[in-house]
């Protein structure tokens, strides 16, 4: 039986001791290993504890695992754990295994001399690899076995230990592999991201090799053009259809994230995320169902805005060139490593990104690469062309600099009577009845519209009410007055009282009569009649406006008199208006009243050019549709002109009739005025922002 039994502990043993070996071989975290190891180890020496020392590179011990620490008493004594820090010392610089009892080593005169201050036998094994001594391997063990049986815990442990510097040196060795497997791939990707000096290749480059790099599913890369993103490239994907609903959401929540300036991680979290940033998030993920999620905006380098100030955290996010994008889409765990590896990717992206669109930007790029590739141009043969054109380019450049020519500000405007006037309602109320329609003529004080007001029908019933109580309560009283005055017994004071409320009524009744009149004039306002002759110009009036709820101050429709003089209503774009009022002023410096030449065509007859001169210029901007922010300029020409165009024009021409007119500014450059606009541009939003 006795025989049985330790056959079966030698068989527990060696088991547990393969079952060591198979660790030391995997490729497991230390902590996963050492725990599992001295768990395993504690156990079959049915030992109190076990601790697994580890040095440190250029540092103290440092306790990598325990089993039942605390039951020691180490913990309870600072001067018992300086004794027992001494004594695995010693172990370490010796290197060799050993045994050492309860209360044992220490000096009378050194308190903190080596020793074991505990109750329990120490069994100590230093973990060796290839490069010394890497740590030890301690086990508390109960006092009372015999000496061969302690000896036996020693070899014991000794082959646990060996097997563990084993996994040390093994992975040291992956780790090294691990590294060089890392430099090649970064010294791929940097030679690759760097190569070409194309944002949307650059772009390619860093999604696909920064992918392999970092060891996540997906990378995107968005750029910034001007103050929009584009998604330039994705991962494993040459083309990608741009429309579709995951690129869309992805290009969203990369420029929501770039306009903060701030990095964002998503791990499953969206409470701490601002508003705008979390639906973003939000919409993305239900699409795309990523696990993991890092939007990293990359942003210029500028030393000089490192200081966080409001100030620099708005340059800052003008300094965006773009984001890269990193998805997890199957496992939520990081890969090791990964943060080191994404900040590489993205310093080198910034770099390179930058440095591709910094050559981008360069004037006469496609240019410059022309004459660069072909050499042919400057061989003995072919110089005499060469110098030829260059003679003839900058001939045409010192024309257009030089060559006066006619510069004019163009603009859309519309031909309008003189004669008109935009109708109003004077008073709150409903529109119930247009007898007018579109083009109908109508003399002044036809109507134009009936309303009818709630409100105002209300005051009318109450005021009669107050009409009709007032009148009863006069006669009442006057009755009251007569049969007081026969009575010859009557009260003075009596009569003086009824006389006075008769007073009193009278001013009530004279002030609910002005009431009334009152009434009857805004009554009359529920009619709104055509202060004009002319026609109706608003198209669909009776569409627009029966059964429709107006105020005062809207404009129900639009009166104009045809047969009046007409006149030209032109519509600048405020960022013109420079042109035009710098030019007026320079005229009326020599002629006060010297007036802006303007030449226009109908959209009816185009072919037919008809001149006139600025009359009025508003004071003041307003907006005209897509133009933005027009200033509305009036416009007088000979009435004659336009009975060339049209023998009667006030039934053959239209109201409102489109216009293209040009306004002279006088004398300008010839490359002025065929390139002003994109001198302005530069100077607005290129050269202000510097």
């Amino acid at each position: 039986m006795d025989d049985e039994a330790i056959q079966r502990a030698k068989y527990e043993i060696q088991s547990l001791v393969q079952e060591v070996v198979q660790l030391s071989k995997s490729d497991i975290e230390p902590a996963d290993f050492f725990s599992a190891t001295m768990d395993k180890t504690v156990s079959a020496l049915a030992a109190v504890g076990g601790v697994v020392w580890m040095l440190d590179e250029g540092g103290p011990l440092k306790l990598e695992y325990q089993v039942n620490l605390r039951e020691t008493g180490l913990a309870e004594s600072e001067e018992a754990q300086i004794q027992h820090g001494r004594l695995l010392t010693q172990v370490i610089a010796k290197g060799e295994p050993t045994i050492i009892p309860p209360y044992s080593g220490g000096d009378a005169e050194n308190e903190e001399a080596a020793a074991n201050p505990t109750e329990f036998l120490l069994i100590l094994a230093p973990i060796t690899s290839d490069r010394g001594v890497e740590g030890v391997m301690e086990v508390f063990q109960r006092t009372g076995g015999r000496p061969t049986t302690q000896r036996g815990y020693l070899r014991f442990l000794v082959q646990i230990s060996d097997l563990a510097g084993e996994y040390v040196k093994n992975r040291r060795l992956l780790h090294f592999a691990t590294k060089q497997t890392l430099w090649e791939q970064l010294e791929a990707f940097t030679t690759l991201v760097h190569k070409a000096l194309d944002s949307r290749e650059t772009a390619y480059t860093i999604a696909n090799e920064g992918r392999r790099l970092i060891g996540c599913d997906r990378v995107t890369v968005v750029l910034r053009k001007g103050t929009k993103y584009q998604v330039s490239a994705i991962s494993g994907q040459d083309t990608f259809d741009k429309r579709s609903n995951v690129v869309r959401l992805l290009r969203n929540l990369a420029t929501t994230v770039s306009r903060t300036g701030e990095d964002l991680w998503f791990t499953g979290d969206t409470t701490d995320l601002a508003p705008q940033v979390e639906k973003a998030v939000n919409a993305y993920v239900d699409e795309s169902h990523t696990k993991q999620l890092a939007v990293l905006p990359l942003r210029e380098s500028d030393k000089d805005l490192e200081e966080n100030t409001e100030e620099n955290q708005d340059k800052r996010r003008e300094n965006i060139l773009g984001a890269i994008v990193i998805e997890q889409l199957v496992d939520s765990r990081p890969p090791e490593g990964m943060l080191q590896r994404i900040d590489v990717v993205r310093r080198h992206s910034v770099t390179s990104l930058g440095n591709a669109q910094e050559f981008e930007g360069l004037f006469l790029l496609p240019l410059w690469r022309t004459l660069g590739k072909t050499k042919v141009l400057l061989t003995a043969r072919n110089l005499p062309k060469t110098l030829l054109a260059a003679i003839a380019i900058a001939g045409a450049i010192f024309a257009l600099c030089t060559i006066p020519y006619d510069f004019t500000m163009v603009a859309d405007g519309k031909l309008l009577p003189e004669l008109r006037r935009n109708i109003f309602p004077g008073i709150d109320g409903e529109v119930i009845k247009v007898p007018v329609s579109h083009g109908e003529a109508v003399r002044k004080g036809d109507v134009l519209a009936l309303m009818q007001s709630l409100e105002l029908e209300a005051q009318f019933t109450e005021l009669q009410g107050e009409i009709a109580s007032n009148l009863e309560e006069t006669i009442t009283t006057d009755r009251q007055r007569q049969m007081l005055g026969d009575n010859p017994q009557k009260d003075p004071a009596e009569v003086e009282q009824l006389t006075g409320r008769l007073a009193q009524l009278e001013a009530t009744r004279l002030s609910l009569e002005k009431q009334y009149e009152l009434l009857e004039q805004k009554k009359e306002r529920l009619t709104v009649t055509s202060p004009i002759d002319g026609k109706v110009v608003t198209f669909r009036v009776r569409e627009l406006l029966e059964n429709r709820p107006v105020s005062r101050g809207n404009r129900l429709m639009e009166i104009a008199d045809p047969s009046s003089d007409w006149e030209l209503e032109i519509y600048v774009p405020e960022a013109k208006m420079g042109h035009v009022i710098e030019y007026q002023q320079k005229l009326r410096e020599k002629d006060p009243d010297a007036k802006l030449q303007v030449s226009f065509i109908l959209a009816t007859h185009s072919a037919d050019h008809l001149t006139g001169t600025v009359e009025e210029i508003d004071t003041s901007a307003e907006v005209m549709g897509e133009e933005g922010n027009t200033v509305r300029i009036r416009v007088s020409f000979p009435q004659e002109d336009l009975k060339r165009l049209v023998d009667d024009p006030a039934n053959q021409l239209k109201v409102g009739a489109d216009a293209k007119a040009k306004i002279m500014c006088g004398k300008q450059p010839v490359g002025y005025v065929l390139l002003h606009d994109l001198f302005e541009f530069v100077q607005s939003r290129i050269l202000f922002r510097l």
